[in-house]
């Protein structure tokens, strides 16, 4: 997969609100497919699982069966990428007062 791509991925994952969510409670702990269903009541867990899908494909959940369970962990490597590659690069520029020039 092109950097671009995974790139893309990331964005994709990263836009919606409710995977940003499902994220945060990754990044306290590991949790069980079931424990993030209980964190999302208000979802299905056919719909929990079609997020974490979405949030596998782009690398930012790493997923290892133990027994019936299978556990879903935080992989931060990804988002480093698009900080390193896209904000960092861009936050000096905004903040040190470089304009565009108009001419």
């Amino acid at each position: 997969m092109s950097n671009d791509s995974k790139d893309d991925a990331v964005f994709k994952a990263l836009a919606n609100g409710l995977r940003r969510r499902m994220l945060d409670a990754l990044k306290e702990k590991p949790q069980t497919t079931g424990m993030l269903c209980e964190l999302f009541p208000n979802l299905d867990r056919c719909t929990v699982m079609q997020h974490l899908k979405v949030l596998e494909e782009a690398d930012l959940v790493l997923a290892r069966r133990e027994g019936r369970e299978r556990w879903n962990h935080l992989n931060a490597l990804p988002i480093r990428a698009i900080h390193d590659r896209w904000i960092s690069q861009y936050a000096g520029h905004a903040s040190g007062g470089s304009s565009l020039s108009a001419g």
